[in-house]
């Protein structure tokens, strides 16, 4: 593992703590306390997944992984019930090999999310993220409602060495969008990094906003691979959830990102939302700078979410 990987690990174990103290407790005493496998000892650990914000649906797909091994295992025993448990939860967080097709392509991506998730710092991160990998990037400020959002997002391209269009407050969002694009044409960008207005509680406007962005792409930019990020605050639990529905319903969601992974008991979301939604999680962040958003690998997030050995 690299020094960043392993920094970044290290955080998300320190970051887990809460989670992990609300889930991992619970299980290690099922794990002991029960001396068969029986319905009592499944329906116990369906309550702690539950509980653990890990949702209904993603529960009973893990616990129906879970059972299946058992058969096939001739398992009796609880104990030896954990290890097949972690890997039923790393296979439903599963991101397969085409989840970043958009790093190797000439690609616009789209972030959204509501106001105080950390959109505007995500998009800045992923811009020196891909910056490093000697990318032409440019950043689009289309985030036009929330006041100094532009001003944020140019400290950020200032800091990434990116080029940036737009930034005024006011302006039309898709207006902003469509020099973008002419400019990402012109200088033959290879990712158009894209920040938008988030503001749920008007719904309809926001949406509207979406689809006249998405008809300027679609429009002016048909040969660029697109891909729709939705950025959520794993401290707010269902709530996240709740949020990535209402934005699929206005656009075509490929990936969710969730930021302040550090300090949330709510950990458990991220295997809820890939679960209910189908949609996966691509970026996780535990921290402030760039190296605190990292592409979101299951076995790295579950080994730390069951990294009991860490003092609480």
């Amino acid at each position: 593992m690299s020094e960043e990987k392993k920094g970044f690990f290290g955080r998300l174990v320190a970051g887990l703590a809460k989670t992990r103290k609300n889930i991992v407790s619970g299980f290690e005493s099922v794990f002991s306390g029960f001396s068969r496998i029986d319905d009592d000892f499944y329906e116990e650990l369906e309550e702690i997944l539950i509980m653990g914000d890990i949702g209904v649906r993603a529960t009973e797909e893990i616990l129906d992984s879970l059972k299946e091994k058992v058969k096939e295992n001739k398992i009796k025993d609880p104990a030896d019930c954990k290890e097949l448990l972690i890997d039923s939860i790393k296979e439903q967080m599963n991101v397969g090999d085409t989840a970043y097709r958009f790093e190797d392509e000439k690609s616009v991506v789209l972030i959204i999310g509501v106001n105080g998730v950390g959109k505007t710092t995500t998009v800045g991160k992923l811009a020196g993220k891909l910056k490093s990998q000697n990318k032409k990037v440019i950043m689009a400020a289309a985030d036009t409602f929330r006041a100094a959002a532009g001003e944020q997002l140019h400290e950020w391209a200032n800091r990434a060495g990116v080029d940036i269009v737009g930034g005024q407050d006011g302006a039309d969002p898709a207006a902003v969008v469509f020099d973008a694009v002419q400019a990402a044409k012109a200088r033959k960008a290879d990712v158009l990094l894209c920040d938008t207005a988030g503001r749920l509680h008007n719904k309809k406007n926001l949406m509207e906003e979406l689809k006249k962005i998405n008809r300027i792409l679609e429009k002016e930019y048909p040969e660029a691979y697109r891909e729709t990020l939705v950025v959520l605050d794993a401290t707010t639990g269902q709530n996240a959830l709740v949020q990535a529905k209402q934005f699929s319903e206005a656009a075509e969601i490929t990936g969710i990102v969730l930021t302040k992974m550090d300090g949330t008991a709510k950990g458990g979301i991220a295997v809820a939302i890939h679960s209910e939604l189908g949609i996966p999680v691509k970026y996780i962040g535990v921290g402030e700078t760039i190296d605190d958003l990292q592409k979101f690998d299951a076995d790295q997030f579950v080994d730390a979410l069951f990294d009991t050995q860490t003092e609480e």
